[in-house]
């Protein structure tokens, strides 16, 4: 029987259909909240927000003149401090003109796609991915493509990419650092990527743009440096939040950068404008846009971050876990010790340890898990982590 929804939503609910699944089907999606379980699942906030963030908010929330809560597109505040912020992190000389606010790295995508691709055009990702891009997408009119990467460190395979690329090809996304691997991609294969887009956009006779999603990209560890895709390649839409750095992501307010060097930049940010009123209003709200000056300058405490990183690191490789230490993000992408990833996610369910099975990134036989869990969620987990994998392995 056909559902009475559009062929494509029926497609976008199929790209996402393991996620969907995962979030509304099973004891995790019951438990949300529940101080008694070990929530490794979503990079959701455990503990209280920063409180310099609430006093942002606070202040940005007292009007000064009447048209504080008025309809709210892009401030004029707020592009000048996302494009200042943009201009110091790549040197390029970004201004206000090619900048947007957006409702977070999600709302950057949405308008991207629907401006960018017309049905039957292709936008590939990278695999395991961020698990939205292939619904969002398809959403969009597109057809994700998928590129897988190799494991166990998922490093950037430019061959891979160059060889995905079809005369449909509208652009390509890079979410760097990467989520759920932790890669951060280096100068080097930045550089090797963008020659690979340059002669297929000169070969397609049209664009081949390059999707920059940064959004973890004041998330990186070990004193490493971070380098935008947007240095490597003129064609690149840099997208960002702040709800990864602030763990604050149900406060959703972020930018699209059009590069200055783009051919046609203004009449592409304006087109980006175009579509955020078309596509529901999608600014974010006004107190998030007068704060959001405050907010550049506040994080999470990475150093603790870190430290959270390589206890769960060394706890589970103690059990006999196999996996990478993260160069950036706050996630953690463990190898399962039976090829059904999803019966080792539910053993460990059983005792009250919740991650994300691998199957939601297009990823069987792996497991996320999410950092931004308590200390004491990460050190009453551990046994947890222990049993399952003697249970598994038996």
């Amino acid at each position: 029987m056909d559902l009475p929804i559009s062929q494509t939503m029926q497609q976008a609910r199929g790209a996402m259909s393991a996620f969907l699944d995962f979030f509304e089907h099973t004891p995790w999606a019951e438990r949300i909240g529940d101080p008694a379980i070990c929530d490794f699942v979503a990079g959701n906030p455990q503990e209280m927000p920063i409180p310099a963030f609430v006093e942002a908010i606070r202040a940005a929330a007292v009007p000064q003149d009447p048209m504080w809560f008025a309809y709210a597109q892009a401030q004029p505040s707020a592009l000048s401090a996302v494009a200042q912020s943009l201009r110091a992190r790549t040197g390029i000389p970004y201004g206000t003109e090619h900048m947007t606010v957006t409702t977070g790295s999600f709302g950057g995508l949405a308008v991207l796609f629907a401006t960018l691709a017309d049905p039957g055009d292709e936008i590939a990702y990278l695999s395991p991915p961020w698990f939205f891009y292939a619904g969002m997408i398809a959403a969009a009119g597109a057809t994700p493509v998928r590129i897988p990467l190799s494991p166990p460190r998922f490093d950037l395979d430019v061959d891979a990419v160059a060889a995905a690329i079809t005369p449909r090809t509208r652009a390509i996304i890079v979410n760097t650092p990467n989520n759920p691997s932790g890669r951060i991609y280096t100068p080097d294969e930045l550089q090797r990527l963008a020659a690979v887009l340059a002669e297929a956009s000169g070969r397609n006779g049209r664009p081949v743009f390059l999707i920059a999603d940064e959004s973890y990209n004041r998330i990186v560890f070990d004193g490493r440096t971070f380098t935008s895709p947007a240095t490597a390649y003129r064609d690149t839409f840099v997208v960002y939040t702040y709800g990864k750095t602030l763990l604050t992501p149900g406060e959703r307010i972020g930018y699209v950068g059009v590069h200055p060097e783009m051919e046609n930049a203004t009449t592409m940010r304006e087109a980006l404008f175009g579509a955020q009123v078309v596509l529901g209003y999608k600014f974010p709200n006004r107190i998030l846009q007068h704060a959001i000056g405050d907010l550049e300058a506040l994080s999470i405490d990475i150093d603790h971050l870190q430290h959270k990183r390589d206890r769960m690191v060394e706890g589970l490789r103690e059990i006999g876990l196999e996996l990478e230490s993260p160069e950036g993000t706050f996630y953690l992408l463990p190898k399962a010790p039976t090829a059904d990833s999803r019966a080792f996610v539910d053993l460990l369910a059983a005792r009250d340890v919740f991650v994300l099975p691998g199957s939601t990134v297009e990823l069987p036989g792996y497991f996320r898990i999410s950092l931004t869990a308590t200390d004491d969620m990460i050190e009453r987990s551990l046994p947890g982590f222990a049993a399952a994998f003697k249970e598994a392995t038996a």
